[in-house]
């Protein structure tokens, strides 16, 4: 989560006891417009903070609510969202915008309830190294997704290496960063809050750091690579 109203929450996961043909009735019977799918019914629902990670394995039923905004880590050349319920929006015509509900019933994990999704997919979060005021952390994303994703958390700056795979990254927190080379293979690159950069595999060791712009205390990235494809994997 980038940033959040106090009021925000996570839909996640399907609540425990429910009657499955029941939701999707309700979720049939919703596509008119005219009877609101009662999601808090079939639905956990948790708070989200600011910095907060939720793993959304493929299968597992969710949505974010209200006054968030979202950085989605996910790799789909091959994989699709089905939309089940579309919160009661409609398209230019006035009609209900069309949905996905056949194919979204067929790949809902009924077992990702609210138990499985306490344990499995919120407050993954673990501390890797600790390198002064660099802080790394592994942000949990599941086992079942080929994504590796690290935080670094850091005042003045974080050293990196790509080695040997892409590197695609996002600042998280704080106003401006730059990206530099060690051996000033390339010129120091500007990133501002909310931005997603790519560092390609070739460019090997590189740091992340505050310029003399910068006016946050503390800075953050997000990075994310494919698992199993660094050369220190092989």
């Amino acid at each position: 989560m980038l940033d959040v109203g106090d009021d925000a929450v996570v839909y996640l996961g399907t609540k425990e006891g429910i009657d499955r043909t029941e939701m999707l009735q309700d979720l049939a019977t919703a596509q008119d417009g005219e009877h609101p799918f009662p999601a808090d019914k079939y639905v956990n629902s948790f708070p989200a903070r600011k910095h907060d990670h939720f793993a959304i394995p493929a299968g597992t039923v969710h949505c974010s609510g209200a006054n968030s905004m979202v950085l989605e880590i996910s790799a789909t050349p091959f994989i699709f969202t089905f939309k089940l319920w579309d919160w009661g929006r409609v398209g230019l015509d006035g009609i209900p915008r069309p949905v996905h509900l056949d194919h979204g019933a067929r790949n809902i994990q009924w077992d990702r309830d609210t138990t499985w999704v306490g344990d499995n997919l919120i407050g993954q979060v673990e501390t890797i190294r600790t390198d002064g005021d660099v802080i790394e952390e592994s942000t949990g994303l599941h086992e079942l997704e080929f994504i590796e994703v690290r935080r670094h958390w850091f005042t003045d700056g974080a050293g990196h290496d790509t080695d040997g795979t892409v590197n695609v990254l996002n600042l998280v927190e704080g106003d401006e960063v730059q990206v530099v080379s060690p051996t000033g293979a390339f010129e120091p690159f500007v990133i501002h809050y909310a931005e997603t950069f790519i560092v390609p595999a070739a460019v090997g060791a590189y740091r992340i750091e505050r310029t003399e712009n910068s006016r946050s205390a503390r800075f953050a990235t997000v990075k994310a690579y494919v698992r199993g494809s660094r050369t220190s994997d092989n």
